[in-house]
C-alpha cells in the first residue's frame, strides 16, 4: 500500500447541505472566521482540507451545530483545493475535488482553525465482480434515466456513467448527483463494501426517479395547458379581427349592452351602483378570464330581477269570488280571507304583502288553494318546496365567493315569475331541517316578517331587494315542527279534513271530471252509480284528504280507456257490486266497527297530521304484585295520562266497589294496538280510564261511543284541539256518540249539521258524569 500524498493533520472545513465525494469536484462559498482560518491553514499544508459535515444525527457525521465540536471517529472526504478566489464583499470562492474518504482519529489543534489527524479510508479500485454485473447494469440504467429527465444529454450522460470504473466509484458518483442530506452521505461513505453501499444508492435512486417522474409530469401538464390557453387566446384574438374585417365586431358591444339592460331594469339606488361598479370591472377584464363569466352571471342576475315589474290585482269581488268557487268546495273561511284582501286593495288602492300559513292534512287542497288564489287574484303563481331543505343557502343564497354560487330559492323564484308581487307558496314549511349549515327556518323569519321583508338581501346579489308586495302562502300539515317565532309572522289557517258527504260532492264536481279530461275520456263515458261512489269513500279511502279518492277514480278511468282502446262501446258502467273487480279488495278498518262489548275495551279519538282517527284502547287487570306495563309505542303524555287515570280511579275505589289496594294485589297491562305507529297527545286520558274502571269491574261499556278529552288528578276533563278532525273520524266510523270535553262546546256547534244529527256530541266536564254514564257509578 502506498504512502498517501497528503498530510495527516489536515484543516476542517464545515458542510451544512451537502457532502463531497471521491473523485467529485464541488465549489464552496466561505465567509465565516473559522472557514477562513482553515483556508488560510490549507496553504501551508498543501492545499489539502478535511470536509466534515454538520449534523447532529449520530456520530458519524463530524460536526455537530457547534462548529468548535468535532466528533472522534466522525467520517469525511480528504479534498484538495484547486482554486482559490477572493470576491469584492469579502467572501472566499474555492473549487474542491475530492481525493479519499478518511475517518477522524483525534482533533490536534484549536486555534487558528480546527486541525484533525485522519486515517484515510482507502478503497482497492477493483473490477466489477460476476455477482455485481446485474446491479451494475440496473444502476446505471436508472442514473441514466435520472441525468436525461434533468435535462443531460444522454451520451454524455452515458460517457459519464462509463467512466466509474468499479462499484464503489459508480456508488460514489450516483450518491453525490442525488442530492442526499449529509446524515444520509456519512452513512453510505462508512459502508466498506462497494456492492453493499451500491445496492444502498439503488434504492435512494430509484426514490429521487419516482419524484423526477411526477415532477416533469406536473410541469409537462402545466406546460400544455399555458399553451393551450395562449392558443385558444391567439384564436379568439384572429377571430375578432376578422369580425372587425367584416363590420361585425364592437369591443363595446357587450358593455352598452349590459349599460342598456341596467338602465331600464328599474333598480334600486343601491342595486344601480353595485351593477355599474360590477360594469366597470368588466370592462377591464380580459374576455375570456375566469371571472369575467361570473360578473356576467352575476349581472344577468340583476338585470333580470322584477324591480319595479308588477302585475295589476283583479279587484273583481264577485269574479274571484266564482274562480275560488269553482275550483275548491267549502273552504270558507279562506275564501273569506283573500275577498277581504282584495276588497281593502280596492279601497286603498293597494296594501302590502300578507302571510298566509294553510294547516291541514295532506291532500285537503292546500297546494292548489294556492293557485286558485292566484287566478282569482291575477298574479303569476310561484312554489317553492322547503321539505326536507337543510342549508341556510337555499334560502338567503351563497355568496359569490364561493365556486357555482347561486341566489336563493326566493330570489330565483321571484326572478322565474317576472314580476315583484306573485303569489310564493312555501310548500311544506314544518318539515325544514337544520345543521351545522345553519338553520332555514331562522332565515325564513326576514323573508316572513312584514317589517323586515322590505329590505330582504340575498347573499349572492348583496343588495336589498323589496318583498313586501309578496303574497306569501306557507302550507304545513302541522305547527308542531315549526319555530314560535316563525309561526307568530304567519296568520294560520286551519283546514280541515272532509266528511263523506263533502268528499262525494269533490268527486262529482271536480276529481271525476279532471280525471276524464287527462285520461282523453269525455262526460258520461264513466257511468258511477251513487252507491259505488259512497262506497269508494266509505271502504276505499281512509283519509282526510281526497287523494287516494282522486287514485281511485283514476283507476276507473284507466279501465275505461282500456275498453276503449279494445274496440269496447263506451259508458263503462260501475256498480257497487262490481267495484272489487276494478279496484281490488277493500281496505281493512285498523279498529272494528263492532260495537265495544268486551270489558277493558275503549274507544279514543285522536288526532294526527293526516287527520284524525279512531285508536282502541284495552285494559286489563289480573293477579299480581302491582306491576303496569304500557305497550303499543306510547308517547309520554299518555304514559302520564295512564298514571293519572290510575291515580283517579284508586280515589274512587268505594264508589266503583272494588278495594282500595286493588292496584297492589292486580297486575294493570294497558295496550293500543298497531304498537308500530308512534303514539302520543294529551287528549286519551278519559277513553284510559274508561278502559281501566271496565277492566276493574269486568263489565263492558254501555254504549257504542268514542271519547276524547284529557283529564286532570282531581278528574276534572280538560279541553282538546283538532276537535273537528276527531268529530270526522268519528262520523266516518260510525259511532253513535262522542264524549268530549264541555270546554269544546263551541267547537262542536261548528260542525255540519248533519254531522251533528248523525253523531251526538255529548258534553262532559268531571270524570264522575263519565263513570256515571257509562257504567252507572253515582258521584257525590
Amino acid at each position: 500500500m502506498t504512502t498517501p500524498s497528503w498530510p495527516t493533520d489536515l484543516p476542517v472545513l464545515p458542510l451544512r447541505h451537502t457532502m463531497l465525494f471521491p473523485a467529485m469536484i464541488l465549489p464552496l462559498f466561505l465567509s465565516d472566521p473559522g472557514e477562513k482560518a482553515a483556508l488560510a491553514e490549507a496553504e501551508k499544508t498543501g492545499r489539502y482540507v478535511f470536509l466534515a459535515a454538520c449534523c447532529a444525527q449520530d456520530g458519524l457525521c463530524g460536526l455537530n451545530d457547534d462548529p468548535e465540536m468535532i466528533r472522534d471517529g466522525a467520517v469525511g472526504c480528504i479534498a484538495l483545493i484547486l482554486k482559490n478566489t477572493a470576491l469584492e464583499d469579502g467572501r472566499h470562492k474555492i473549487l474542491v475535488q475530492g481525493i479519499a474518504k478518511a475517518r477522524v482519529l483525534h482533533v490536534t489543534a484549536q486555534s487558528p482553525g480546527i486541525r484533525v489527524r485522519v486515517d484515510p479510508l482507502v478503497e482497492a479500485d477493483l473490477p466489477f465482480e460476476e455477482d455485481l454485473v446485474p446491479l451494475v447494469a440496473r444502476v446505471r440504467r436508472m442514473g441514466l434515466k435520472l441525468f436525461t429527465l434533468r435535462g443531460m444529454h444522454a451520451a454524455d450522460a452515458e460517457a459519464v456513467l462509463q467512466s466509474a470504473s468499479s462499484p464503489g466509484r459508480l456508488a460514489d458518483l450516483l450518491a453525490f448527483n442525488l442530492h442526499l442530506d449529509p446524515h444520509e452521505c456519512c452513512h453510505l461513505m462508512a459502508i466498506a463494501d462497494p456492492g453493499e453501499r451500491l445496492e444502498r444508492v439503488a434504492e435512494a435512486l430509484a426514490g429521487e426517479l419516482q419524484k423526477a417522474e411526477v415532477q416533469l409530469e406536473i410541469e409537462s401538464e402545466a406546460q400544455n395547458a399555458l399553451l393551450r390557453r395562449q392558443r385558444e387566446r391567439y384564436l379568439r384574438e384572429q377571430l375578432k379581427a376578422i369580425r372587425r374585417e367584416l363590420g361585425e365586431w364592437d369591443e363595446d358591444k357587450e358593455e352598452h349592452a349590459y349599460r342598456e339592460k341596467i338602465e331600464a331594469a328599474g333598480m334600486s339606488p343601491e342595486a344601480y351602483r353595485e351593477a355599474m361598479r360590477e360594469l366597470e370591472r368588466l370592462t377591464m377584464m380580459q374576455s375570456d378570464a375566469a371571472e369575467a363569466s361570473i360578473v356576467r352571471t352575476y349581472l344577468d342576475w340583476l338585470t333580470e330581477m322584477p324591480w319595479q315589474r308588477t302585475t295589476v290585482d283583479r279587484l273583481d269581488l264577485a269574479e274571484a269570488a266564482r274562480v275560488l268557487d269553482a275550483d275548491h268546495h267549502d273552504m270558507e273561511a279562506v275564501k273569506e280571507r283573500i275577498l277581504d284582501f282584495l276588497g281593502v286593495c280596492r279601497l286603498k288602492g293597494g296594501l302590502k304583502g300578507s302571510i298566509l300559513c294553510l294547516v291541514g292534512p295532506p291532500g285537503v287542497g292546500k297546494t292548489s288553494l294556492g293557485r286558485s288564489i292566484a287566478k282569482a287574484m291575477g298574479r303569476r303563481f310561484v312554489r317553492v318546496s322547503l321539505g326536507g331543505i337543510r342549508d341556510e343557502a337555499e334560502i338567503r343564497g351563497h355568496r359569490r365567493t364561493y365556486l357555482g354560487a347561486l341566489p336563493g330559492r326566493i330570489i330565483q323564484g321571484l326572478r322565474n315569475a317576472g314580476t315583484k308581487n306573485p303569489v310564493f307558496m312555501l310548500d311544506e314549511i314544518d318539515k325544514i331541517g337544520s345543521d351545522a349549515r345553519g338553520d332555514p327556518a331562522a332565515a325564513l323569519l326576514e323573508v316572513l316578517d312584514p317589517e323586515q321583508n322590505r329590505a330582504f338581501s340575498d347573499h349572492y346579489l348583496n343588495v336589498a331587494f323589496d318583498l313586501s308586495q309578496v303574497l306569501f302562502i306557507a302550507t304545513a300539515n302541522s305547527l308542531e315542527t315549526v319555530p314560535p317565532a316563525l309561526a307568530d309572522r304567519m296568520e294560520v289557517l286551519h283546514l280541515s279534513g272532509y266528511t263523506d258527504r263533502e268528499k262525494m260532492i269533490i268527486a262529482k264536481s271536480y276529481l271525476l271530471p279532471r280525471q276524464l279530461q287527462e285520461h282523453g275520456l269525455r262526460l258520461g263515458d264513466v257511468a258511477l252509480s251513487e252507491a259505488a261512489l259512497m262506497e269508494i269513500v266509505h271502504r276505499y279511502t281512509r283519509e282526510s284528504g281526497v287523494r287516494q279518492l282522486e287514485r281511485a277514480l283514476g283507476t276507473l278511468c284507466r279501465k275505461a280507456a282500456r275498453k276503449a282502446a279494445e274496440g269496447i262501446p263506451l259508458p263503462l258502467r260501475i256498480t257497487r257490486n262490481c267495484l272489487e273487480r276494478y279496484l281490488g279488495p277493500p281496505q281493512q278498518d285498523l279498529v272494528s266497527r263492532e260495537v265495544p262489548i268486551i270489558p277493558g275495551m275503549a274507544l279514543a279519538l285522536a288526532w294526527t297530521p293526516h287527520g284524525g282517527e279512531v285508536l282502541r284502547i284495552e285494559a286489563a287487570v289480573m293477579p299480581g304484585k302491582g306491576t303496569v306495563v304500557l305497550t303499543g309505542h306510547l308517547g309520554t303524555v299518555m304514559k302520564e295520562s295512564a298514571q293519572a287515570a290510575i291515580s283517579f280511579i284508586r280515589t274512587r275505589a268505594d264508589r266503583l266497589g272494588v278495594p282500595a289496594d286493588f292496584h297492589e294485589k292486580a297486575d294493570i297491562h294497558i295496550h293500543v294496538p298497531a304498537g308500530a305507529v308512534p303514539k302520543d297527545g294529551p287528549s286519551a286520558g278519559m277513553a284510559l280510564c274508561a278502559a281501566l274502571v271496565s277492566a276493574v269491574l269486568k263489565r263492558p261499556i254501555r254504549e257504542c261511543c268514542a271519547m276524547t278529552g284529557e283529564i286532570s288528578l282531581l278528574g276534572d276533563v280538560l279541553p282538546v284541539g283538532g276537535f273537528r278532525e276527531k268529530a270526522l273520524a268519528a262520523a266516518r266510523f260510525g259511532v253513535a256518540s262522542v264524549l268530549m270535553p264541555q270546554a269544546n262546546t263551541a267547537d262542536a256547534a261548528q260542525l255540519p249539521k248533519y254531522i251533528t244529527r248523525s253523531v251526538a256530541f255529548v258534553p262532559m266536564g268531571h270524570m264522575d258524569q263519565v263513570l256515571a254514564r257509562l257504567f252507572d257509578v253515582k258521584g257525590e
